[in-house]
C-alpha cells in the first residue's frame, strides 16, 4: 500500500522530539480512569495481568492494548488510548507482560519484544472467555514490534482480529538499539538499564543458581543486558541473535490484516532501518504513516487526546 501522508503539525514546542517524548513519557495524566484487573494464568506456570475498561454499553468490539520496554498498563498512553475507545464504542485489555504489573512473574524468563506466543495466549483467553466479534491490537514500542511479528511470522490468525496499529514501532530491534545507544539518548538509555538491572535484582533470589553479582554487575548497556539476560533466558545465542530473531519487519510481507504503523520521523530511537517503506509499498494490507514529528510514543494533541489516539480509532472504524 503507498505510504499514507500526515497531517500531523503540532504546536511549535512539540515539535522537539526530546519534548514530546518526555512529556508523554513523564507528565502527561489521565486522572478518574478505573480499570479491573484480571490475572491470565499461562500454561507454562506463569501468569500476566490484563487490565480491563469498558464503554459502559453492550459492545462486540475489543481493542488488546500493549506496552512498550519497563511499561505497564497504567501508563498515560495506555490509559489514554483506553479512554478514547472507551468513549467510541471499544472495551480495552491493557496487558501487563510477565513482571510488569507490579509483582515479579514466577519464571526465569520474562517479557521481549518478540515473545508473541504471549500475545496469542492473551487473544485465545479472549475468544475463549469472552463474547467478543471484533478484536483489534494496538502496540506501543516494544509492543508495536511485538504486535506486527504476531501478524506476519506465519500463525493462524483469527478471523476476529480485524486490524492493528503500531505506533513508534521498532521494527529493526538492532537498528534501534543502536540509536538508543548513541550520546543523545543517553538519558534514556541510562533510565532503560536502571529499570531492567532493578528487576534482575528482584528476580536474583529467586534463582540464584542462574543469575549472580559478577554477572549483573557486568551490565553496563542496553546490549550488555540483552546479552547476559534477554538471549539466555530465552533461548538466543546472543543479543544479536535476538534481535534478527525477532525484528518484525522480516515479517511485514506476510501480514494480511489491515495495519497501521506510525513512526515519527523524529523519533531518538528508531534507527533507518524502522522506517519499511518498501515493506509497506509492497504489501496492500500495511499502512506506514511517517510524520516529521511526534518524538517517541509522542504525538501531543490538544484536549489531552494524542494524535495516534485519534489516527488508530479513525483506522479501526473505517475498517
Amino acid at each position: 500500500m503507498p505510504n499514507l501522508p500526515s497531517a500531523y503539525l503540532p504546536p511549535l514546542l512539540f515539535r522537539n522530539g526530546h519534548i514530546s517524548t518526555v512529556y508523554y513519557g513523564l507528565f502527561r495524566k489521565i486522572a478518574d480512569f478505573e480499570q479491573e484487573r484480571e490475572r491470565l494464568e499461562l500454561l507454562d506456570g506463569d501468569f500476566m495481568d490484563l487490565d480491563w475498561s469498558y464503554t459502559g454499553k453492550n459492545t462486540e468490539k475489543v481493542v488488546i492494548l500493549l506496552h512498550g520496554l519497563e511499561g505497564h498498563g497504567q501508563r498515560p498512553y495506555i490509559t489514554g488510548s483506553a479512554r478514547h475507545f472507551n468513549a467510541s464504542g471499544f472495551d480495552c485489555c491493557a496487558v501487563n507482560f510477565r513482571g510488569c504489573s507490579g509483582e515479579p512473574n514466577r519464571l526465569y524468563r520474562s517479557y521481549h519484544s518478540g515473545a508473541t506466543e504471549d500475545l496469542d495466549a492473551v487473544v485465545q483467553h479472549i475468544l475463549n472467555t469472552r463474547k467478543y466479534g471484533e478484536i483489534y491490537i494496538k502496540g506501543f514500542s516494544l509492543g508495536g514490534n511485538m504486535v506486527l511479528k504476531y501478524a506476519g511470522e506465519g500463525r493462524e490468525i483469527p478471523g476476529a482480529l480485524k486490524g492493528i496499529a503500531a505506533i513508534s514501532a521498532p521494527v529493526d530491534l538492532y537498528s534501534s538499539l543502536r540509536a538508543l545507544m548513541s550520546w543523545e539518548n543517553t538519558p534514556y538509555a541510562i533510565r532503560f538499564r536502571k529499570h531492567l538491572v532493578a528487576k534482575l535484582k528482584a528476580k536474583q533470589p529467586m534463582f540464584p543458581e542462574l543469575l549472580s553479582d559478577s554477572e549483573i554487575e557486568k551490565i553496563k548497556t542496553l546490549k550488555d543486558f540483552d546479552d547476559i539476560y534477554t538471549s539466555r533466558a530465552h533461548g538466543f545465542a546472543d543479543a544479536l541473535d535476538y534481535y534478527s530473531q525477532c525484528s518484525s519487519n522480516q515479517f511485514l510481507h506476510n501480514i494480511r490484516v489491515r495495519t497501521l504503523i506510525i513512526n515519527a520521523r523524529n523519533d531518538s530511537f528508531l534507527g533507518p532501518e524502522c522506517y519499511p517503506f518498501r515493506e509497506s509499498e509492497a504489501n496492500p494490507s500495511v499502512y506506514l504513516e511517517a510524520p516529521e514529528y511526534g518524538g517517541h510514543v509522542g504525538f501531543y494533541d490538544a484536549q489531552n487526546i494524542a494524535y495516534t489516539e485519534k489516527r488508530a480509532l479513525k483506522f479501526f472504524e473505517e475498517i
